[in-house]
């Protein structure tokens, strides 16, 4: 699962991981990233930050 921005939230990597996702890519930069790592962490699907948006507001 892929987000040119971020998730701000846990329930959208969630919903992802029960459909079967194994990894996440994002820029990173919320301030809740902990929430989607601990998500990640606790079905073991890779998580990944980019560091870079590819949009601006």
């Amino acid at each position: 699962m892929v987000s040119d921005a971020f998730f701000p939230f846990r329930d959208g990597i969630d919903v992802g991981l029960k459909e079967g996702v194994t990894a996440v890519i994002q820029p990173g930069g919320s301030e809740r990233d902990f929430e989607s790592i601990e998500a990640c962490n606790e079905v073991n699907a890779v998580r990944v930050n980019t560091g870079q948006r590819s949009f601006k507001h």
